[in-house]
């Protein structure tokens, strides 16, 4: 049985209630500057496999983790001046920087399908950076 499929306009109820679902491990569908995104938290290994069930995608294919700003971006990834450089001229916005995934980092290994990169995005539109920030 699918879980049950709500569509709700922008709103503060709206985004309190799609960042509480990402916090209890669902998945949530939000806009971003270039197309409508399927989101989870990517901490969460079990709703980062949700994503890939959902899609259908194979889990070789790394997915991209957005952030709010590029602070939060660098908790996961290794930002040398080259990728400073790219994230200042082009952040907020549709670019998507594959960096060196710190040892630290919390994102589950499913998302960067094992892998010593992460991709790593601040999107443009004001309510995925408004979701991000009431995720944490």
């Amino acid at each position: 049985m699918s879980p049950a499929l709500t569509i709700r306009p922008y709103s503060e109820g709206a985004l309190t209630q799609a960042a509480a679902k990402l916090r209890a491990g669902e998945l949530v569908a939000f806009p971003t500057e270039t197309v409508y995104g399927l989101g989870a938290d990517a901490t969460n290994d079990d709703a980062v496999a949700g994503i890939f069930s959902a899609k259908q995608r194979p889990s070789f294919n790394p997915l991209i983790s957005h952030f709010p700003d590029r602070d939060a971006a660098a908790q996961h990834a290794i930002f040398d001046a080259r990728a400073d450089k790219l994230a200042a001229a082009f952040w907020p916005g549709a670019l998507t920087l594959v960096l060196p995934k710190r040892d630290d980092s919390t994102v589950s290994k499913l998302t960067t399908a094992g892998l010593p990169s992460i991709a790593v995005r601040v999107p443009a539109h004001e309510m995925a950076r408004a979701l991000l920030r009431a995720v944490g």
